[in-house]
């Protein structure tokens, strides 16, 4: 409640607080570092007569405790009181700093830091007092380290009036003393500070983003004078105040700390964590977006994958934004599907369906009227039904970092505030606007019977036409679905796992950026490898590795137009290093272009706490020799399905053997780019022989001729990995050369073909790996220490490589039964991030993950073939 009114008098919870102080708590709750401070008499603990009396109440307790044992957040209390009198009397814990003498003691030991001049004052000061209040009556001293307190709390009127005068024209007029004024007490010290000065001691030693300050006496006055920016202030009781909200009584204050407590604790945690697995991608081969269960749109960035998101929910909850709709009772979904063959999901409740899906504007879809749509992504949210619906649309450009307004017009609202137009088009949806902390929210209930059983949300992006499409919404969701129905009619699909199979070479093809050719790793970033840990990346880019790996996977089912369209973008890759192949990034953004300094959104909690979250990855610098190897692979692939190699893509094919060439005996970071210095890692030299042999190979079978040099140098860097590769303590091949620890990676030398599947070392090095790095439906990437803390999940890519191993080694059944673990950890829809946790049995990482879903193909076509076989 604003500054000079009082809350109403009678019960009081949670949800009776004042709605702006709220939405004050709202905003300073989820700041990256937090101070919570507040007074003690007045504030935790009730006024009483005697102050030796004076409890906190275990409501305000509880809160400060659990406050103080959340991460980033910092909680003192800051009193008059003697230091020692407010450690006896609290028994708060270690982790609240106690503060007292109105901020001269911020230690037990604070008295032996002061001068012998300040000690010989503060004695004088201490005899002048006690002369003026001796035969007093009621009427008290309190000596502390650095001052001295006068108490006239229960004394006379005309008493304590006598003493203030006193006070003020003896001691308290004194060069070297420091007057502080309260209810009913007036202390001297000599030491010149007050709460304010100490809120800001506080504030600067520990890094704070912002402080809440509680408190009900004069002496806090200081400390909201100090108060700025996104800080709050909160009054307790009547009287003049510079705080911004006011309370009525202590009680109130244990509700306001219990609500910081709540929103923070949701913002640091995660306010809903729905598993990762269970989230549904929309794509339309511009930009993707996830749908939870519940049907609410938690992800999208606009107007790329790799561009700032609009919704954020999934890494930052409700105040990085989302677009929820769901039944006003409330209930969850009887279920969620993709339509067959398409990206468009369906959610459907009894009385309730709400179909979803990422629309690309062409020629038709042009409104009535001047205004056009652009050709930007737009998204559909068609409601059907006959039951009353609640709609929340809180867009939040920029990660959360913009502000934008919501201005309703006509058949809908216009976003306004963001560097692009954008607009939601909802006929028959009355909004009603609500700022949440500084930021806009439309919100409405609508009632479906009454608007004929359906409504129609288009949220229009680069466009601010409300304007009525001239053709129906059914005809553009028909043209929409059509081509993914085409793409996924006309593939190979085995007869393993064949749903499973075409859920997700659709979903790698949804992570195709059409416009340039480029392959996401995955739609997301920062979904964690450890729920609460700090293994969060960046995977909205294209790496060359797992591109050409999904692009070989999509060849393999008979789907060659997007290996095309990447390897023209790897031709433009390559053509940017000027004339230097060995120097290509792992990853460049969709364009294909470097990619920005890595960067921490520290305003964002994190999907179930789990921080930082990232924009960028820094192992766009690291060297990894392994890149050229799939994209060789790839290319013979091609070659062999479409029966002739073109130009361009002979030139990327020289490209990469002229890269392997001139680096293949250097140490690089690896596959995993652990950030540790270079190694000579199995996979990458496994991969640099792969790419000269695949080379070989597409030039013996489509042009002219061997190559004696590509030769002389494929046999050179096999004969090195297969010696140097080899462990003998290990008894396998290891991670690297000279190392012992295991990596699943080096599972490829068989997989490539460098040892043939009968080779003792292979079956050797498979064993190696099951004994090492399997755990029940999934294999890990290693063991070895990469030199961040925590641990990770089970890699699914790492499964499928196993499970080819076995299959190459006659292990069938094995093959088999790992397999169907593997699918069985697929979220609802078919979706798999990167990893699984079969302790906890929920998806870690990225989601979902190109990595994951070719695996998931590879292995299928795999043991359909040797089913033919």
């Amino acid at each position: 409640m604003k500054s000079g009114s009082l809350l109403d008098e009678g019960p009081r919870t949670l949800d009776s607080i004042d709605p702006e102080l709220r939405s004050a708590i709202g905003r300073i709750a989820r700041v990256p570092q937090l101070l919570v401070a507040c007074d003690y008499d007045g504030t935790l603990a009730p006024i009483v007569e005697d102050p030796t009396k004076a409890v906190p109440l275990p409501e305000s307790v509880a809160a400060v405790r659990a406050l103080a044992a959340l991460p980033q957040t910092t909680v003192a209390v800051v009193s008059g009181r003697a230091l020692r009198d407010l450690a006896t009397l609290s028994r708060l814990p270690s982790e609240v700093h106690l503060v007292g003498s109105h901020g001269s003691e911020f230690d037990i030991g604070f008295v032996e830091r002061l001068s012998p001049e300040l000690i010989e004052v503060r004695t004088r000061l201490r005899n002048e007092l006690r002369q003026i209040v001796a035969g007093r009556a009621r009427v008290r001293l309190e000596t502390k380290p650095a001052s001295v307190a006068v108490h006239t709390r229960g004394a006379d009127p005309e008493v304590a009036a006598e003493v203030v005068a006193a006070v003020d024209a003896g001691p308290a007029g004194w060069p070297d003393v420091t007057v502080t004024r309260g209810k009913e007490v007036i202390e001297l010290s000599v030491i010149p500070t007050d709460k304010g000065t100490a809120l800001e001691q506080l504030r600067t030693q520990l890094s704070a983003s912002a402080a809440l300050f509680l408190g009900d006496d004069v002496t806090d006055e200081n400390a909201f004078a100090k108060l700025h920016g996104p800080d709050v202030g909160i009054k307790i009781g009547p009287g003049e105040t510079r705080a911004a909200f006011r309370i009525d009584q202590p009680v109130d204050a244990a509700r306001v700390l219990a609500l910081v407590l709540e929103v923070r604790r949701n913002w640091l945690f995660g306010e809903r964590a729905v598993p990762i697995e269970r989230h549904s991608m929309l794509a339309n081969g511009r930009t993707v977006a996830l749908v939870t269960p519940e049907a609410s749109l938690s992800w999208l960035c606009h107007p790329k994958p790799d561009s700032p998101a609009i919704f954020a929910d999934l890494v930052g909850g409700n105040p990085a934004g989302y677009f929820s709709i769901a039944p006003e009772r409330g209930g969850l979904p009887l279920g969620q599907r993709y339509r067959t063959g398409t990206m468009t999901v369906e959610t459907r409740w009894s009385g309730l369906t709400v179909t979803d899906w990422l629309d690309r504007p062409s020629a038709d879809d042009v409104p009535t009227g001047s205004a056009v749509i652009s050709g930007d992504s737009t998204l559909v949210r068609v409601l059907s039904g006959a039951g009353r619906v609640r709609l929340d649309f809180a867009p939040r450009p920029e990660f959360g970092q913009v502000a934008v307004q919501l201005q309703p017009l006509g058949d809908g609202l216009l976003v306004l505030g963001s560097n692009e137009p954008i607009a939601l088009y909802s006929p028959g949806v009355e909004w009603r606007i609500n700022n949440d902390g500084g930021y806009e929210t439309a919100r409405a209930v609508v009632d479906l019977a009454a608007a004929g059983g359906q409504i129609t949300c288009e949220l229009r992006f680069g466009s601010h036409s409300l304007e009525h499409h001239r053709v129906p919404v059914h005809e553009r969701q028909a043209v929409a679905e059509q081509p993914w129905r085409d793409w996924v009619s006309g593939l190979r699909l085995p007869n393993s796992a064949r749903d499973l199979v075409g859920r997700s070479a659709l979903t790698l093809r949804g992570l195709v950026h059409e416009a340039s050719g480029s392959i996401l790793a995955a739609a997301t970033t920062s979904l964690p490898e450890e729920l609460g840990g700090v293994r969060n990346w960046d995977y909205r880019y294209c790496w060359l590795r797992d591109a050409a790996m999904t692009a070989r996977a999509l060849v393999d089912l008979g789907s060659l137009t997007e290996a095309e369209g990447f390897l023209r973008w790897v031709d433009g890759c390559v053509e940017r290093t000027g004339g230097h192949p060995e120097r290509l990034h792992p990853l460049y953004t969709v364009d294909g272009y470097e990619l920005g300094a890595e960067a921490v959104i520290d305003t964002l909690p994190g999907y179930a706490g789990s921080r930082p979250v990232r924009v960028g990855n820094l192992a766009n610098h690291q060297l990894q020799l392994d890149v050229f190897g799939p994209v060789a692979d790839l290319l013979a692939a091609v070659a062999d399905l479409r029966g002739e190699v073109r130009d361009t893509e002979w030139r990327v094919l020289e490209n990469m053997v002229e890269a392997v060439a001139r680096r293949w005996h250097e140490p690089d970071h690896g596959l995993w780019e652990a950030r540790l210095p270079p190694r000579h890692h199995v996979y990458s030299k496994v991969m640099c022989w792969m790419t000269v042999d695949r080379a070989l190979h597409v030039v013996r079978r489509h042009g002219d001729g061997d190559r004696p040099e590509w030769v002389e140098l494929r046999d050179r860097i096999g004969h090195n990995v297969l010696e140097f590769g080899w462990h003998a303590g290990a008894g396998a091949y290891t991670v690297a050369y000279g190392d012992e620890e295991m990596d699943a990676s080096s599972l490829w030398i068989g997989l490539s073909g460098l040892l043939p599947n009968d080779d003792p070392r292979f079956l050797a090095t498979v064993l190696k790996v099951e004994a090492d790095l399997r755990s029940g439906p999934v294999v890990y990437r290693y063991r070895w220490d990469d030199g961040l803390p925590g641990r990770e999940g089970g890699f699914h890519i790492c499964t499928a490589w196993l499970i080819e191993a076995y299959l190459r080694t006659g292990r069938r059944s094995d093959a088999e039964e790992l397999f169907t673990q593997m699918v069985d950890t697929a979220g609802p829809t078919g979706l798999l991030p990167e990893q699984y946790d079969p302790i906890s049995e929920r998806g870690l990482g990225n989601h979902p993950q190109a990595y994951s879903h070719l695996g998931l193909i590879r292995c299928a076509l795999l043991l359909d073939n040797m089913l033919k076989h």
